[in-house]
């Protein structure tokens, strides 16, 4: 038996989001490690939207544990959505394999810094696309979906039978859309088709005869006013 209900979250909006935003096509070096960056009041009001959206669910689709990235923006999202909420405490796993994409040495540039310092990296990745990209001591879709197939089984096994939330990033939340549905990653590249994954969006799988069935995916109607 799988979960009987999956809800993937993206964490919501965070300062590193903002300072990409706000770059643009100019060069930027952001220097807070990936796993340190947090959110903004804006992610904060977003993440308090997900809670009260928690809180509307019925009883029988309310998560009943969480899976959770390791990283600031992702854990603090639970933790608004958790107090705005207003549940009893629930089990909560915190698993290193719901992390964000690596980008590895890249990962402090947006695009036009990599132009300007790594040129050739710049060059490879347009040529690869981004789905097949893998920056150097990095990770590429493929490298996120391969533990993303690993922490499956782990998910089935402790959450058997329950309904969990699952709190993380545009990368895993994408990437869980593929490997749940056991896609070969020769097609990751078609995952395009569903991105960007919205800050503070949920996607919700729901088993049915054995199988887990994609009932939204990226809804952000929460968040309107």
């Amino acid at each position: 038996m799988s979960p009987t209900r999956i809800i993937a979250v993206r964490h919501g909006e965070s300062e590193a989001n903002v300072a990409y935003r706000q770059a643009g096509d100019d060069p930027l070096v952001y220097e807070r490690g990936d796993d340190e960056v947090a959110l903004t009041e804006a992610g904060r009001t977003q993440a308090a939207a997900l809670g009260r959206l928690l809180a509307a669910l019925p009883s029988g689709e309310a998560p009943e544990l969480v899976w959770c990235s390791p990283y600031l923006r992702a854990r603090q999202t639970w933790a608004v959505a958790h107090e705005t909420w207003g549940a009893a405490t629930l089990p909560l796993t915190v698993d290193e394999r719901l992390r964000d994409r690596e980008w590895g040495l890249l990962a402090p540039y947006n695009e036009a810094a990599i132009g300007l310092r790594f040129p050739e990296e710049l060059a490879r990745l347009r040529a690869e696309g981004e789905y097949r990209y893998r920056p150097p001591q990095g990770e590429s879709f493929a490298d996120v979906a391969a533990r993303l197939r690993e922490l499956l089984p782990d998910l089935r096994e402790r959450a058997r039978g329950r309904r969990v939330l699952i709190v993380a990033h545009d990368s895993v939340v994408l990437v869980l859309r593929h490997v749940i549905a056991e896609s070969p990653d020769a097609e990751l590249a078609g995952l395009a088709e569903f991105a960007p994954i919205l800050n503070a969006s949920v996607s919700t799988w729901h088993a049915a005869d054995g199988r887990l069935t994609l009932l939204h995916f990226n809804a952000v109607h929460h968040l309107e006013p």
